[in-house]
């Protein structure tokens, strides 16, 4: 009988289960350690904060935002966080009750399959959506001119569709090897994680960084606005939020990997998916040095931010033409 790694990296350790793919699947149901009970208990708290966080994003900008470039991405991003700490959650809950022991054994490993890559599914959505909005972030603020007379007017729209489509392939082509052959699936998701760790875990952090210290060490200085604050900020709690898991994953396919770390890359997830809405208050709120309590205004001023003139020109900021970003 061969232990497969693959099968340890999100969540399946925490039910030790060991799998023989010839004719017979055989699985075990050991008694949850109270240490990782707690430990759920924890990124289940977290995932709820999560979820009310996301909820109100969701709220706010389905309901009371108008739409702009970068608010399609948020609300794509908000989406794919809220569905990611929801599944999350309840397969978290699901493994530490020892909820799944009452049912048959052969159906409930491939229901914590599915339900594992289709949280994969949502992390790699997550990822490269903050990428693109990383990415156009830069541009119109390298590329003002360009940006504001050549932009396509639905490109948001179209990237945010084509991105939910590539992870969902991805996600497809692994749940589909789940079905053919463990080597298969070993193989798919390192390259993945690969080009998740190479691409979509360090392109926002770098273009972000670079974007800030051009704007405030260049030779003409201008002042980030808010938006470009939580993108940044966004940007490196993915990279230390984010990036753990996919290096994980992608060094667990050599080596062994003890649980701990995949614990650790849990509860990381569900912090990387929570914290953005608390970027946004955060943010928003922050003014004159104090901080502000309405949840409104301050997601407000975060995603209605207009261009100032130390951003884009030395124009007096009055007289600007403005842009939402």
């Amino acid at each position: 009988m061969e232990e497969i790694n693959t099968t340890e990296l999100y969540l399946d350790y925490m039910s030790s289960r060991y799998v023989d793919y010839g004719e017979n699947i055989t699985y075990e149901c050991p008694t949850v350690l109270y240490g990782l009970k707690v430990f759920g208990a924890v990124c289940v708290g977290i995932s709820l904060c999560g979820l009310v966080g996301n909820g109100v994003v969701l709220w706010f900008l389905g309901s009371h935002m108008k739409k702009s470039p970068f608010t399609v991405y948020v609300l794509n991003l908000a989406i794919a966080d809220f569905s990611l700490l929801l599944l999350l959650g309840m397969l978290t809950l699901y493994v530490i009750t020892d909820f799944y022991c009452n049912f048959s054994s052969e159906w409930i490993h491939w229901i914590i399959y599915i339900m594992s890559n289709l949280i994969l599914f949502l992390y790699f959505t997550s990822m490269y959506l903050l990428t693109a909005i990383s990415i156009e972030r830069c541009l119109s603020v390298l590329f003002p001119i360009w940006y504001r007379c050549h932009r396509p007017r639905h490109l948001s729209g179209i990237v945010c569709g084509v991105l939910w489509a590539l992870a969902g392939l991805l996600g497809s082509l692994l749940i589909i090897s789940i079905f053919t052959s463990p080597v298969t699936y070993s193989k798919l998701l390192r390259y993945i994680n690969l080009g998740n760790t190479l691409i979509f875990s360090l392109l926002p952090l770098f273009s972000n960084l670079f974007l800030f210290f051009k704007l405030r060490c260049g030779s003409e200085r201008r002042r980030p606005g808010r938006l470009y604050i939580a993108i940044l900020l966004s940007a490196i709690l993915l990279f230390l939020f984010g990036f753990p898991l996919s290096l994980v994953m992608l060094l667990a396919s050599s080596y062994h990997i003890g649980s701990i770390y995949l614990d650790i890359s849990s509860l990381l997830i569900s912090l990387n998916s929570s914290v953005n809405p608390f970027i946004y208050f955060l943010v928003g709120s922050y003014r004159q040095h104090r901080f502000q309590r309405s949840v409104k205004v301050a997601f407000r001023r975060v995603f209605e931010e207009r261009v100032t003139s130390e951003e884009e020109n030395h124009e007096p900021e009055d007289t600007m033409a403005v842009t939402t970003l």
